[in-house]
């Protein structure tokens, strides 16, 4: 594969596109580089919660987003914008080649996952898939994935009522509104603080939150924090700094 792209410019002309990475030299480098194909960067943001704020007012088509960032990691920032603006394709773009957070990416509703180290071509290649209708995984991930799923299929079909309760199956319990603000209280936010991300009253937060309790099975924040942590709906804290 050359390292710089050779035909995928016609499938990328004019897509629009949102940045998403706390490293602004490397924003600056991405943008660069998607002119190069005429892709056009409608914004940028530095972390999670600044993505969901540029999404709904610059409406991207596409959102490469980076996984560990401050504030609201990559992962929960797309399970916010997922649930808001499912029309919006959400691509990582990480340093990370840890399984699971390529796992919990595509849970999260994530349609690819790349790696930095991509070579300029491959990179471009591969988001032409997108536009094509195919899912963009860098080389060995999507094997990962179909190994991972297998996996969990013959577990499931083994054990049925005892098998591991993933994020998935949260999200069937829980509206997209409820699982916004489940994501966003898991991640450390104040009843208030959700209500401004999301733009909405405190008190509506409040209402919610009673009825994810009541959906979980739940008794209080806490129980709802150590859950989400548990299924896999944030990150525990005292996960390794990992780009």
């Amino acid at each position: 594969m050359p390292d710089s792209p050779s035909h995928p410019g016609s499938a990328l002309s004019h897509l629009r596109v949102l940045l998403v990475d706390d490293h602004a030299l490397f924003l600056e480098g991405l943008r660069n580089l998607l002119a190069l194909e005429n892709i056009e960067v409608v914004g940028t943001a530095g972390d999670g919660l600044e993505a969901l704020e540029k999404a709904r007012s610059l409406r991207p088509e596409v959102i490469l987003m980076d996984v560990q960032m401050p504030r609201c990691d990559g992962l929960a920032a797309t399970r916010l914008i997922k649930a808001e603006l499912p029309e919006i394709k959400i691509v990582m773009l990480t340093m990370s080649e840890d399984e699971r957070d390529l796992f919990e990416a595509v849970k999260s509703g994530a349609s690819g996952y790349l790696l930095k180290k991509l070579k300029p071509g491959t990179f471009f290649v591969l988001l032409a898939d997108l536009q094509s209708g195919l899912l963009p995984f860098s080389p060995g991930l999507g094997a990962k994935l179909l190994d991972e799923f297998s996996r969990m299929s013959a577990t499931a079909s083994l054990a049925p009522t005892e098998g591991v309760e993933m994020g998935g199956q949260v999200l069937q319990l829980l509206s997209p509104r409820q699982m916004q603000i489940l994501t966003l209280v898991a991640q450390g936010q104040t009843y208030r603080q959700v209500a401004e991300t999301l733009g909405i009253s405190e008190p509506t937060v409040k209402y919610h939150m009673g009825e994810i309790l009541d959906r979980l099975h739940l008794e209080n924040r806490e129980q709802v924090v150590a859950y989400a942590t548990q299924h896999g709906l944030t990150r525990r804290n005292g996960d390794a700094e990992r780009r």
